[in-house]
């Protein structure tokens, strides 16, 4: 386990170059994963619960152009960097598209691969810690105050109906809402509410995820989603998708 804490997927379809990656990264305290095609690499991913995900794009199975647009699908927080031979203006252009923080063409240098890695983490930890510093929150038709842990809801016609949250379930939902529309890792939940990830702990997040469904049901547009092997996803479709 890295001293950091820092968990990256390394998608490189090349053993040899992804054996020195992968070394390099150990060695300045990442965990790091490694696998050898896009779809080990989509299989790790939803194994794991990664702080940044590197992409080879020509790979075997699933390119990382795939890899990285099914993974954006579920999850548009984990930051992405493309590691790729390829330097034209529009594979560049498609990378950044799909919602890639970085990319690299090869050949590079493993301390500038470094050096992106931690400047990426470093501004997806800043923004992540920006978020958490919001105490109020609108879900839909619901407004949800956290220190008060009062969950409100209004309807149509303007009928408010109040609910007092106990302080898992506060502190659950406001997790869910730093992650909306993302996918909010298991693991982390568990570490951060519960203190530790178990079995018990899990059977117990459980209990309260389907608390927090029941009490925004009201909204048809509110949905929170398990995403299997990974974690949950609050989702909220905007005004402007409703229409």
């Amino acid at each position: 386990m890295s001293e950091n804490g820092n968990k990256i997927l390394l998608v490189e379809d090349d053993q040899n170059f992804g054996d020195v990656l992968r070394s390099y990264l150990e060695m300045h305290d990442f965990d790091v994963t490694l696998a050898k095609d896009g779809q080990a690499g989509l299989v790790s991913y939803h194994k794991g619960n990664f702080d940044l995900c590197v992409f080879d794009v020509m790979m075997p199975k699933k390119d990382g152009f795939t890899l990285a647009r099914e993974i954006r699908e579920k999850d548009k927080l984990t930051p992405i960097i493309f590691l790729t031979a390829k330097s034209m203006k529009d594979d560049i252009l498609q990378g950044f598209k799909l919602g890639a923080d970085d990319y690299i063409t090869k050949p590079f240098n493993s301390e500038e691969l470094l050096y992106r890695v931690q400047a990426i983490l470093k501004r997806s930890s800043k923004v992540k810690d920006e978020k958490e510093d919001i105490r109020e929150f609108e879900i839909g038709n619901f407004h949800f105050n956290y220190p008060l842990r009062i969950l409100t809801y209004t309807d149509e016609s303007a009928n408010v109906e109040q609910r007092k949250l106990s302080p898992k379930e506060a502190h659950l939902l406001r997790m869910f809402c730093v992650y909306k529309n993302d996918v909010l890792p298991r693991s982390e939940a568990l570490t951060k509410i519960w203190g530790e990830d178990n079995y018990f702990t899990a059977r117990s997040m459980d209990v309260f995820v389907t608390k927090l469904r029941k009490y925004l049901k009201p909204d048809t547009n509110i949905e929170i989603v398990n995403i299997h092997g990974n974690g949950f996803q609050l989702l909220v479709k905007e005004e402007e998708e409703v229409k």
